[in-house]
This record gives structure tokens, sequence and C-alpha cells, in this order.
């Protein structure tokens, strides 16, 4: 099944004058063996965001025996690889993550993480790619070799980006998409356009999902801190309970979705951690709350900080007490170029057919690519993982699985991708 799969994408790929004229079929058939193999190595070898020291390296290693220009060190472990074509064009660049979760891996898999690290707090865990992004590197790599057999008849440049870090960094260190544009990334070499993939267990191989506009939502974090009066629990009315202030706040901050916004405007707020008190018969002097909101919109997103800082203030007046609000806006929305996004289908299609294309919807969760798609036109897909036939758990569980015939999959539509960009500009 696999392999049938494969060679009905390559053959599609081969069928299409301009991407026939560079051979991408053959490319991308001799490059899949070896992608498949690095994917195994980087599964079983998982590292946490900005500690991709061991995947960085053998990124790099792979990427100098294919002859490219490699930089390294970029965002701590970000690793850039250029790809010059034979012929005149633009560039364009691909990105790929590499950091793996802090997750304890339950499949059956020959090549399973069985490896653990210990965070900064000391706690121990266990390290998984349960998110897909040892696929992800792995056809980076893969498209890099694809693209590298071709290159005296590549019609411009591509820059492949492994990007650390989309996890988000550690606590009190930078990282990621914006570390890496800060410290330059796109200075010496400017793309018109970036392309990315996410694995995506709800898809079958031989399956991509697409769509214009939003894929992923901004991602805000909000810090509340409700201070009132402490007391004994027997005299409440010689207190101001922050307690009673947080069960008002987290009931009223829900009408923001309800009763503030426009119906058809998607967004969440989520109240995810309350924290307060100290014994059982004391009234507390203060209570934490944090939580997370999730739009498609800057408009959207001010709305919703504003609303918040007055429900806040008019809980905390009601009961004479106080609060704070710390609200991060933490990466935003994800959005496909308008411009890319038929050219880009077309292209998919020519690979996996019309059926093997299905609209996707978008999602509530973030990715921080977002601040690449907001430095250059940006296009972002999803990578249909599960084997036909089989099962996998979600993203970010224990018991997310990938199938290998993803990899080549994703190679055969991110070398199309490329191609045809580049022979359209």
């Amino acid at each position: 099944m696999r392999r049938t799969l494969l060679l009905t994408a390559l053959a599609a790929v081969a069928a299409v004058p301009a991407a026939a004229a560079l051979e991408l079929a053959g490319a991308v058939e001799a490059a899949a063996p070896r992608a498949v193999e690095l994917r195994h190595a980087i599964h079983a070898n998982p590292e946490l965001s900005n500690r991709e020291h061991e995947t960085a390296a053998l990124v790099a290693d792979e990427l100098r025996r294919l002859g490219l220009e490699v930089e390294t060190g970029i965002a701590h472990t970000g690793v850039v690889g250029v790809l010059r074509g034979g012929q005149p064009g633009p560039v364009v660049a691909v990105r790929a993550d590499m950091d793996a979760l802090p997750v304890t891996e339950a499949t059956d898999l020959p090549f399973r993480s069985t490896k653990r690290a210990t965070l900064a707090d000391g706690q121990e865990v266990g390290v998984a790619h349960a998110c897909g992004h040892d696929v992800h590197t792995a056809v980076g790599l893969g498209t890099a070799a694809a693209l590298a057999a071709l290159r005296q008849e590549l019609p411009g440049t591509v820059m492949f980006v492994f990007q650390p870090a989309e996890e988000g960094p550690p606590a009190g260190e930078q990282g990621g998409a914006p570390l890496m544009l800060a410290e330059g990334v796109f200075d010496r070499l400017a793309p018109a356009a970036i392309f990315a993939l996410h694995s995506q267990p709800a898809l079958e191989v031989g399956q991509v999902g697409v769509k214009p506009g939003p894929v992923w939502a901004a991602v805000d974090k909000f810090t509340i801190e409700l201070v009132g009066k402490q007391a004994h629990g027997a005299w409440p009315h010689d207190s101001v309970d922050p307690i009673v202030m947080a069960a008002e706040a987290v009931l009223a901050l829900q009408t923001i979705r309800s009763r503030n916004l426009d119906p058809s405007e998607p967004s969440v707020v989520t109240v995810g951690m309350v924290h307060g008190g100290e014994r059982f018969n004391i009234i507390p002097g203060k209570v934490l709350l944090e939580g997370t909101v999730r739009t498609y919109s800057q408009a959207v997103q001010d709305q919703v900080e504003a609303r918040m800082r007055r429900i806040l203030e008019g809980v905390a007046l009601a009961h004479g007490g106080g609060y704070a609000l710390e609200y991060e806006r933490v990466t935003p929305a994800t959005v496909n170029a308008e411009a890319l996004h038929g050219p880009s289908r077309a292209s998919l299609v020519a690979v996996f057919g019309e059926e093997g294309v299905v609209p996707y919807p978008a999602v509530m969760g973030g990715e921080d690519f977002a601040f690449f798609a907001e430095r250059v036109p940006g296009y972002y897909f999803h990578l249909g993982t599960t084997e036909p036939g089989g099962a996998s758990g979600g993203l970010h569980t224990p018991d997310f699985r990938a199938a290998d015939a993803a990899v080549p999959a994703g190679i055969a539509a991110m070398t199309r991708l490329v191609v045809d960009f580049l022979a359209r500009q």
C-alpha cells in the first residue's frame, strides 16, 4: 500500500511538463530511503526546545554532504542550508521544526524513543516526537536531497530553515521563529515565499489538508492576580474574598465570547489554572488565574483584551479588592497568503489527485511559523501521517505515531511546491 501511494504520487509529479523537465519523480524516489533512515534516527533521539544539539548536528552534516551552504547556531540550535540552482530565479524557503515534547512515548515502533530529560525545576520527563517534527525534519532533508540532485536545472535558490523551539522556549529563554528572525535569518537572503507542513494524524498518508487564509490561531496568554484581604474562614465579614472574586471572574470572562463578540468570529477564552489558598479555614489574600485566548484577527484580540480588563476592574471594584493583569501576545495567527493558495493547491493536486487534497478547517492551536509568514508570503499545509486503515493517537499524546510512508509523500509535495513556485516566477 505504501509503495503504491508513493508511486502514484511520483507519477503525478512527472506528469506535468514543468516538473517532468527536472525529473522530480526519480529524484524524490532516490532521496526517500535515506530520508526515512534519518527520520528513524531523529525519532529515537528527540530533544526538547533550545536543546536540539544532536538533531542540529545531524541536519548540518547531511546538508553539507549534499553540497549546500550551511549556517549553524541561529537562535541557539537553528540550521539554515542554502541550495543555489544552476539557473537564475528567485529565492524560496522551506521551514522544518526540529524540537520534541516532554511526553513519554507509548508506541510499539522499533525506533520509539526511550529518552528522558531533566527540566530546569529538576523534574525528569520522557521526551518524544509526539507532534511529528521528526517527519518534518526528514521531509526537509529529503527535499534538499531531491533538489540538490537537480541543482543545475533549478531556476532559483532554496533556503532550508531548520527551526528550534517551535513548541516554545523554556521559561526565561528566547527561541523559535522570532529569535531566528531577530538574528537575521532572512537578512542575507530574502525569500519571496516560505512553505511548511505539519503532521496530521486525522489524515491518511496520501492526503493533504489545505485552506486559504487563517490555518492556526493567534496564541495569547494571560495571568490575573485578584487581590483581597485575608481573614479567618469563620469571620468572612473581615475579609475581601479573592476566591469569590475569582469565581465571578471566571464565569464573567466567558461572556466575552458569548455576548461581546460577533458570533461569526471564532475565538476561545480559557482559564486553565486557578491557584489560591493555604488552609481550609483561611480566606486567602490573593488568587492567581492563568489561561489563554485564541483568535484569528488582531481586531478580535484587541476587543478580548479590552473587555477582559473591564470585567476584572468591575469584579474587583464590586468586592473592594484589586487586580493585576499581564496579557502576553505570544504568537500571531498563521495565515496562508491568498495569492499562494490557488497555485499551491494545484501543485498538491498534481501530486495527490483531487481526492487527496482535502479542505481542512482552521484550528485553534498555535504555530510560530506565523512570524515567518508575517515577514514574507507563507503557505502551510497538513500532511497525512496515519497508515491507511491504521490508527494513531492525536498530536501531543503518548500514542501518536506517523507512518514512514508520510516522509516520501511529504518530499513529493514539498519538492513540487518549490519547483512550481520557482518556475512561475
